[in-house]
């Protein structure tokens, strides 16, 4: 495998930014590892990071980079600060960003390919929102996303940050704006996946995973019981014992990988 770190700049955010990139690399004597690399441009997965971390953290809190070695899977891991991928209210553009200049940089950087049936995303936390967002807004360019320990319910998580002093709430109220306006609407994942499902276009296959100690696990069963109601079948899994932790999204990441692997096989078998 090769682990690139990328600086670059962004239009749509106006500053010089960063993104890690694996790629996959065939190798027969690399110690331990050994690398696989399939025909044409790379299938890719975008992972996405959490409120408190960069695009530097998932290499560094987990094994990603030996995780995807055998499977000829490209990860690009961008950097959006604390922008809950959203164009902000007051701010920058970072769903214009992650929903389409990101994709783009990282194709013309690297031999990625745009094919749907190529592109994943997952994310933990705000990167779990992050990821479900694109699959519910971009559903032409993802077949699959996977939410690990997701912010779902955007106005639930608002409250919950107000009613805790120490934890700071108004960078989050000029990033939406107001309950009821359009970045809010826009930004509600509930209303986003009903709008796919009537839409009548492909729906990204997902996966929705949670601890059940997870300060976020009772949004998450709201929101399986949401996808199951309007029609939109997904897998979903939560575990005794697991918070919101490193120690529970290194194995559940390893989940993903191998959700994405079986997907990827069985579309080869159908070929």
């Amino acid at each position: 495998m090769a682990f690139i770190q990328c600086s670059f700049y962004s239009e749509a955010i106006g500053l010089s930014h960063s993104m890690n990139v694996i790629l996959p690399q065939r190798t027969q004597t690399q110690v331990g590892i050994k690398g696989v690399v399939g025909e044409g441009n790379f299938p890719t997965l975008y992972l996405l990071h959490g409120l408190t971390d960069d695009h530097s953290i998932w290499s560094r809190r987990t094994s990603i980079e030996r995780y995807v070695a055998e499977m000829g899977l490209a990860v690009v891991m961008p950097s959006v600060h604390r922008s809950f991928y959203t164009d902000m209210d007051n701010g920058s553009q970072y769903w214009a960003f992650i929903s389409e200049e990101l994709p783009a940089i990282a194709r013309f950087f690297f031999p990625l390919s745009d094919q749907r049936e190529d592109n994943y995303v997952a994310g933990l936390s705000m990167g779990g929102y992050g990821a479900l967002k694109l699959a519910f807004n971009r559903p032409e360019c993802f077949c699959a996303a996977a939410s690990l320990s997701g912010v779902v319910e955007l106005d639930d998580w608002l409250d919950f940050k107000k009613s805790h002093p120490d934890r700071p709430t108004l960078e989050f109220e000029k990033l939406f704006g107001p309950k009821g306006s359009p970045l809010r609407q826009f930004g509600d994942l509930s209303a986003a996946s009903w709008r796919l499902v009537e839409s009548g276009q492909p729906r990204p296959a997902l996966y929705q995973i949670c601890g059940q100690k997870d300060f976020l696990y009772a949004q998450n069963l709201r929101f399986r019981d949401h996808l199951r109601q309007i029609g939109y079948e997904a897998r979903y899994e939560d575990d005794p014992g697991y918070g919101h932790t490193w120690d529970y999204w290194d194995l559940t990441i390893q989940r993903v990988l191998k959700w994405i692997k079986d997907m990827r096989l069985e579309s080869s078998d159908n070929m």
